[in-house]
């Protein structure tokens, strides 16, 4: 397996799909880096020179935020949310969706496994 700034990438697949196991590096991204350094973009990633490797590796050091660096910037930009106690901060702290969908029916990505709430006892109607 090839391997590009600590992470495998598939052998088999064409390199314009291998490159987006990269995290910050989506098809768009990929097309672009392949285009920079004129590699064709149907070759299967373990056609890959040790040179076409480090020239990738080297791009993406250059000029993109990928990996743990772009992991950490995003952490850093909900904890200053969640810090400075706006909206979305206070969304992010309790587990709620953040972009404005509705949460009365849905929303069980963000909220977790359903819990039910026990219910009071119904006081008795009249007769």
């Amino acid at each position: 397996m090839v391997r590009i700034l600590g992470v495998d990438i598939p052998d088999n697949k064409r390199v314009e799909i291998s490159l987006t196991y990269i995290f910050g590096v989506g098809k768009k991204r990929s097309n672009d880096i392949l285009n920079e350094l004129k590699l064709d973009r149907n070759m299967r990633a373990h056609r890959l020179k040790a040179e076409d490797v480090s020239n990738i590796t080297t791009l993406l050091q250059k000029q993109y935020v990928v990996e743990g660096d772009l992991r950490r910037q995003i952490q850093n930009n909900i904890k200053r949310l969640v810090n400075i106690q706006c909206y979305r901060g206070v969304r992010h702290r309790s587990g709620l969706p953040v972009r404005g969908q509705r949460t009365s029916t849905n929303a069980r990505t963000r909220k977790g496994k359903k819990r039910t709430v026990a219910g009071k006892k119904r006081a008795p109607g009249p007769k």
